[in-house]
């Protein structure tokens, strides 16, 4: 599908299918939950496909996904791109030596770790193409910390 991403109606059926629950986990905060998505073979599938259509053919040799949300959707993109599947997790679940970097979240701080020589870093030569999610939430001013890298976004909840 060639239509522009803001005239697809599979991001609005997307969005329709993204539960926001108030205060949760804690008082003030709007979470966006995507555990119904999922729930829908359609909406799920075409997630996916979109991500796919925008990346399939652009030699990407590696997805890297962000645990948990990336674990979900990062693999089945892998797959279709032909890429192999590098995981974020978060501290202390991988062993051997790792590297790390810390975030913010929109309720918290948290670090994101991955194995020393999972992927040829930036640092030594790899490029970062575009980094990529189904929901961003612009007031965290996330977009900021790619230092001036591309975002693909799906749906944006303000």
């Amino acid at each position: 599908m060639s239509v522009f991403k803001d005239e697809d109606p599979r991001i609005h059926g997307i969005k329709t299918k993204i539960r926001v629950v108030p205060n949760f986990p804690k008082p003030g905060i709007m979470f966006q939950d995507i555990t119904t998505l999922l729930l829908d073979p359609k909406a799920f599938k075409d997630t996916i496909d979109l991500f796919v259509e925008r990346y399939k053919g652009k030699n990407i040799s590696v997805v890297a996904g962000i645990e948990a949300r990336g674990f979900i959707f990062g693999p089945p993109i892998a797959l279709a791109i032909g890429a192999k599947f590098v995981p974020l997790r978060k501290p202390r679940k991988l062993p051997g030596d790792v590297i790390f970097e810390e975030y913010t979240l929109e309720y918290g701080r948290d670090r994101l770790e991955m194995h020393v020589g999972a992927v040829e870093l930036e640092r030594v030569g790899a490029e970062v193409v575009e980094c990529a999610c189904v929901i961003e939430l612009p007031d965290l001013q996330g977009r900021v910390r790619l230092n001036g890298k591309p975002l693909y976004v799906l749906v944006e909840y303000h």
